[in-house]
């Protein structure tokens, strides 16, 4: 799914160096615990987006403030309310919040999981039934993140199964593969069998 978010990424980032957006982005890095949580999340977004404007870090400068300057943190639910509060204001440019590798927050542990939590923060952004927000959102499609989003009238775009991204990930490994100093030394079968295994095992990603 890189390629695509990539795309999308950088459409809209053009957009916003051209002062016709604001961009808040994401990504669930199942290597880094604070990229799989809904307080990085909440963080980032409001980050980035305040950064971007000037009305937004006020509401950001106030949230501080009444946390004793910084000298306490705010909780999960406060960092959530501030974000709500941010989008809410008129008068902005449409804003962007992409949410990449959803798939790679955990579902395994805690009540509930880390990604049921951003799954319900997601809800509640839609819910918020703002014109100027946009939402997307990249995943593998795990059962329990389709049925969270389907409701919330969503369109899914399902790459991993069409014959364009399966031939981009084949490609990609063969190049891999055929570059690598190490595996150039391989015998050609050994590198075919490399190809076949991990094209097979990409499930379309």
């Amino acid at each position: 799914m890189g390629s695509i978010s990539s795309t999308i990424i950088d459409d809209i980032d053009d957009m916003r160096r051209r002062g016709l957006a604001l961009l808040g982005f994401f990504y669930c890095d199942f290597r880094d615990d604070d990229k799989k949580k809904l307080r990085g999340l909440a963080s980032s977004l409001l980050l980035q987006l305040c950064h971007q404007s000037k009305s937004y870090s006020t509401i950001l400068s106030d949230l501080y403030s009444a946390h004793d300057d910084g000298s306490r943190e705010p909780s999960d639910k406060a960092l959530v309310e501030c974000l709500k509060s941010i989008l809410k204001q008129p008068g902005h440019a449409p804003v962007y919040i992409i949410i990449d590798g959803l798939d790679e927050c955990p579902n395994t542990s805690g009540m509930p999981s880390r990604r049921e939590v951003i799954l319900t923060l997601i809800e509640e952004l839609v819910n918020l039934d703002l014109q100027h927000l946009h939402i997307c959102i990249t995943s593998r499609p795990e059962v329990d993140i389709a049925n969270a989003l389907t409701p919330l009238l969503f369109r899914t775009v399902a790459l991993h199964n069409e014959k364009g991204q399966k031939q981009d990930i084949v490609d990609y490994i063969k190049s891999v593969v055929n570059t690598d100093v190490r595996m150039k030394r391989w015998r050609a079968a050994d590198k075919e069998l490399v190809v076949e295994v991990l094209s097979s095992k990409a499930d379309g990603m």
